[in-house]
């Protein structure tokens, strides 16, 4: 799944995407995808397209939030939780930092 939802990102245009392994970390999840539209449309649609390529490659139906804000777009895909931001907002909430504090930094880029 992780490979699909990174083609997908980065078929879409998705900006400053970083995966983080969290095998060990927590139970909610083995990946976390980080990324950015550059509009609250373009958040939408990156979003709106991952989710269907995720159903019709046999994944199901992700849970979503956020969506009709396109400010932050939440997909929980089970295995992997993928986060869709507008820069400012994931600026505001540095996620990739809370989460990665103990990866340096030029390893986090994908």
């Amino acid at each position: 799944m992780l490979a699909l939802v990174l083609e997908s990102l980065e078929e879409d245009k998705a900006e400053d995407v970083v995966s983080i392994d969290l095998t060990g970390k927590t139970p909610i999840a083995d990946h976390m995808v980080v990324a950015s539209g550059r509009s609250q449309r373009h958040v939408g649609a990156v979003a709106d397209h991952l989710v269907r390529r995720m159903k019709e490659a046999g994944f199901g139906t992700s849970q979503v939030e956020g969506m009709k804000q396109g400010d932050w777009v939440l997909i929980d895909g089970g295995d992997v939780v993928i986060h869709v931001f507008r820069p400012e907002v994931r600026e505001f909430y540095r996620l990739e930092k809370m989460w990665s504090a103990d990866i340096p930094a030029d390893q986090l880029a994908v």
